[in-house]
């Protein structure tokens, strides 16, 4: 999981029962925390790898054939990779804490204290990885839909730098000089010292819950324009196209919200009530996340795959060849009683084609 309060717990303590750390982890039953790591970051490797082996299935064969993959596809890729590092380093982490049972390590056990800040910046760097290329998918999807070029190289920069500059400095405040973040003596060095990791792991979530559900809706509404308009009508057929679009759209967004909504509560309940919340409410909090963190990988190849008529779908996927033209031979005018003469549409970008599903 990628959390700053457990990062919080490879700083050097006092291992006085006043330190709060010290409290929770009197309650924490460490073994069964790693086991539930264990297994929710297992299967999300294994979702991630699905997801590249599929995308390597279908891109490699066809280049030969002048293929060019779509622009939506390796976005959706380049996300796998970052959720396959980010479980791959849960996964570590997890079984080497479950072997020799340092979550918190001791006062003078400077090892573990290493150990712990390296997992968790990895942990933290690969994960926000994961937000930033689930806000370009939905911002390249409407760029997709309206016709314009992608940024490819402006994603690339921004989705793997980015987080290494919130990472670093969050971290580097945290831990520098001697990793002593536990009993500070007063509000503000707590604020400067603390705050800055809170900030550069929960702002991006936010950003993303906040982004991509307006991005959707104006996607939905520039796919129902581009599909009905050519006709001068709405039928079923073009309703199926357009919800099929929106409700991929629907649960990009849900499957988000599952995996890292815990983690904004949990922040805003530690910071809020720290000192009058109940440990077990803390605990409880903390196993949500260690299951739903890792398991993003899995939903993300539910819920990002291309779905095609044998076996998966409900309705067909859209396809360029799909759109143009729409010869709907079973619906007529409402006002003529006769099939409408056919306007000539161009076919929307073939790349539109990866966005549909279900």
């Amino acid at each position: 999981m990628s959390d700053p309060t457990i990062q919080t717990f490879c700083c050097h303590h006092s291992g006085k029962n006043e330190d709060m750390a010290v409290r929770i982890m009197n309650e924490f039953n460490t073994d069964s925390y790693n086991t539930v790591c264990l297994v929710s970051s297992t299967i999300g490797i294994l979702g991630a790898l699905f997801q590249i082996v599929h995308y390597l299935w279908q891109t490699i064969p066809q280049r030969y054939n002048t293929f060019t993959s779509s622009r939506g596809r390796n976005i959706i890729m380049w996300l796998a990779v970052a959720d396959l590092l980010a479980s791959s380093g849960v996964l570590i982490r997890s079984s080497l804490w479950l072997k020799y049972k340092t979550i918190m390590p001791m006062p003078d056990d400077g090892f573990s204290v290493l150990f712990c800040s390296i997992t968790s910046a990895w942990t933290q760097y690969f994960y926000t990885a994961t937000w930033f290329w689930t806000l370009f998918y939905a911002i390249d999807t409407w760029l997709t839909i309206k016709g314009r070029d992608s940024h490819q190289m402006v994603y690339h920069s921004v989705a793997w730098g980015l987080p290494a500059v919130t990472t670093g400095v969050g971290l580097s405040i945290l831990y520098y000089p001697d990793a002593t973040c536990h009993n500070l003596t007063s509000v503000t060095s707590a604020l400067l010292k603390i705050l800055p990791n809170y900030c550069a792991t929960y702002v991006p979530i936010a950003l993303v819950m906040v982004i991509n559900p307006i991005m959707y809706v104006l996607a939905g509404k520039d796919v129902e324009m581009a599909v009905a308009l050519p006709l001068a009508q709405f039928t079923s057929k073009e309703r199926r196209v357009v919800d099929a679009l929106r409700l991929k759209f629907f649960m990009i967004n849900v499957v988000f919200y599952i995996c890292w909504l815990p983690n904004l509560l949990n922040g805003i309940l530690l910071w809020t009530m720290w000192f009058n919340m109940p440990v077990k409410v803390i605990i409880s909090i903390w196993y949500v996340m260690a299951l739903m963190n890792p398991m993003q990988a899995l939903f993300n190849a539910m819920v990002y795959r291309k779905w095609s008529s044998t076996g998966y779908s409900m309705v067909p996927t859209m396809s360029s060849a799909t759109i143009k033209g729409f010869q709907f031979s079973d619906e007529q005018s409402p006002l003529l009683g006769s099939e409408p003469p056919r306007l000539h549409l161009d076919p929307l970008p073939s790349s539109i084609n990866n966005y549909s599903t279900l």
